[in-house]
């Protein structure tokens, strides 16, 4: 019998549930096959990441029209919680609401708000280690914490570097999608080493002349996107049936944004590339088929590269760990 709730946090559930359907709908999508504590929690949590993004981002759930905000306060409002003290706001509520009920190490959620700390500085990434590591801080942190939400052992290091893995790989799909974007908004996650091996710039990223440069440059995004993901694959079978099967419907949706991202070459940019409805549906059958199916080792060997060996993916890594 599920357990009784107060009016409190039944506000605060509804809440979170209208932040994420509005703020990521694949996120909703995936979500509705958690059991409901899981899937109630998880809103919650994503109620709190949301506001981090927006706060950096100056949007409102995801969208322009934000005024943009102190990444330091969210800090500040973040350790007040995690010390136990009550903060006003629905994102602060909701996160004290979750921690409450799940013991998130607090690491994770303070890696988290360490990658908008990055943007908030104007930062770029050198090299591909330098996007890895911004990829874990702003998506990779999120699958840590979204495992323990599913059930994961905080201790249990090979899931939860899967869980990273996954995460970088939702979040390098989204770069390769959103580099027009991210341009017009002063922004360029792609690695100063690879440009320079590309012969481009940041300043000349988008020109009509580098085209085909930058097509080369996107699939070399989503395809390490796509060798992440199956890094992730690997530890699937570590989840509870549902949390597993929620984790690969996810993966398959975000998967197809980074290949029809490849797929489209220079149309990617002239349209807004996202998963339909009725596929998304799809993909949460075609899931459930993959979860009754799956078994440790269908994937291959859990490869974990810490430090990443030459010629092998950089870590999903746990850099406080």
């Amino acid at each position: 019998m599920p357990r009784a709730q107060s009016p409190e946090r039944i506000a605060l559930v509804a809440a979170a549930s209208d932040t994420i359907r509005l703020g990521s709908r694949s996120f909703h999508a995936a979500s509705q096959v958690f059991d409901r504590e899981t899937r109630e929690r998880a809103w919650l949590l994503y109620t709190w990441c949301r506001h981090c993004d927006d706060v950096a981002d100056g949007q409102v759930l995801g969208a322009a029209g934000g005024e943009g905000g102190d990444v330091a306060e969210v800090e500040k409002l973040t350790r007040r919680v995690l010390a136990g003290e009550r903060v006003e706001g629905l994102p602060y509520e909701a996160l004290a609401a979750v921690l409450a009920e799940v013991s998130i190490p607090h690491d994770f959620l303070l890696d988290h708000i360490e990658g908008f700390a990055l943007d908030a500085a104007d930062w770029r990434p050198q090299s591909e280690a330098d996007l890895v590591r911004y990829c874990y801080h702003v998506a990779g942190a999120v699958g840590c914490m979204m495992a323990v939400v599913m059930g994961v052992d905080p201790e249990d290091r090979e899931t939860l570097n899967g869980a990273s893995a996954l995460g970088i790989a939702f979040q390098l799909s989204n770069i390769a999608r959103d580099i027009a974007d991210d341009a017009a908004a002063g922004r360029c996650y792609v690695p100063a080493e690879w440009l320079a091996e590309a012969g481009l710039s940041e300043a000349n990223l988008l020109d009509d002349a580098n085209r085909d440069a930058l097509v080369g440059l996107v699939k070399r995004l989503t395809d390490l996107s796509a060798a992440y993901e199956a890094q992730a694959r690997d530890q699937v079978h570590a989840l509870p049936f549902r949390a597993r099967w929620a984790v690969l419907a996810a993966a398959r949706i975000y998967g197809k944004i980074g290949r029809r991202v490849a797929a489209l070459g220079p149309d990617a940019w002239t349209q807004r590339v996202v998963v339909r409805r009725r596929r998304k549906l799809a993909y949460l059958f075609v899931s459930l088929w993959e979860t009754l199916r799956a078994r440790k080792g269908r994937h291959g060997a859990f490869r974990d590269h810490r430090p990443a060996a030459e010629g092998a993916l950089p870590a999903a890594l746990l850099p406080r760990g």
